[in-house]
């Protein structure tokens, strides 16, 4: 975690978002990027840039520039090293682009979450970066005075295709020497018996090394309540979750937990591409 990418629309929840950016980074001497992106809206391909349009550009750049040099100014981002690029592009576009142009290691966003109609239709700018990142995305929804993360859940059905992303993950938790909680939750429609279970998360487990690890079989109508709940249970400082990164009609009729956990947790939660 030594290259961090920061998305702020100014708000407050991109300032908890930030803040908590700044104690990873000074945990693992690490850097941040912080990251505004302007959406104008263009009538035509050549709308961006038009002699008309020069103006209002120039006033929302300056605006934002004068905004990111005083959150850079902050008190806690004292001894971080951290640059600013200003962006004209749709949000999560712009942010996977910045992404893998600058080789990140960790996204760090605030997030309003998004419910009913917003949610099923549009989404929120989190849980479309969660979709489609190739790197690590912590989603962080309210004040993080002091970000620690010693109760870890990770959540999964641990099939052979999770054990790419749960490589991170075990990299997440050592880096905070976290406890790491492997969490199976049984459903009606997908039940396992206890040792069933258990055995395939030992079997899971051979050949990585976490420090510190326990496993667990929870019951519930289903897998997000079942997640929340366990992580309820335990107090956890964070929950981690695996994404398929699904588009398109395939998303809208299957949807995704790692992005339903986005919207509706909050505790902080973190999530691995497969």
């Amino acid at each position: 975690m030594k290259k961090i990418l920061i998305p702020t629309d100014f708000s407050k929840n991109a300032e908890y978002a930030l803040k908590v950016a700044a104690q990873i980074a000074k945990k693992n001497n690490g850097e941040i990027i912080l990251l505004h992106m302007l959406e104008l809206p263009s009538q035509g391909s050549d709308a961006i840039g038009s002699g008309s349009d020069i103006p209002e550009i120039m006033f929302f750049k300056n605006a934002a520039i004068n905004k990111l040099e005083e959150l850079m100014d902050s008190d806690f981002l004292d001894g971080i090293k951290v640059s600013e690029i200003i962006q004209f592009e749709m949000a999560f576009d712009g942010i996977l682009k910045i992404s893998q142009k600058n080789d990140v290691d960790l996204i760090v966003m605030g997030s309003h979450g998004a419910s009913g109609y917003k949610e099923m239709f549009i989404g929120s700018n989190a849980e479309k970066v969660v979709r489609n990142s190739e790197v690590p995305v912590l989603i962080i929804k309210q004040k993080e005075d002091n970000f620690q993360v010693n109760d870890f859940v990770f959540a999964s059905d641990f099939s052979d295709e999770i054990k790419a992303p749960f490589s991170k993950v075990v990299n997440f938790a050592n880096k905070f020497d976290a406890t790491l909680h492997l969490v199976t939750v049984n459903t009606p429609n997908d039940f396992k018996s206890t040792g069933v279970a258990q055995e395939t998360m030992d079997n899971f487990l051979k050949g990585f090394n976490v420090k510190k690890v326990v496993t667990h079989i929870y019951n519930e109508s289903n897998v997000e309540k079942g997640i929340l709940n366990f992580a309820n249970s335990i107090n956890a400082d964070l929950i981690g979750m695996s994404t398929h990164g699904r588009k398109g009609l395939s998303h809208f009729f299957n949807g995704s937990i790692s992005e339903d956990l986005v919207n509706h947790a909050k505790r902080p939660v973190v999530t691995f591409k497969i």
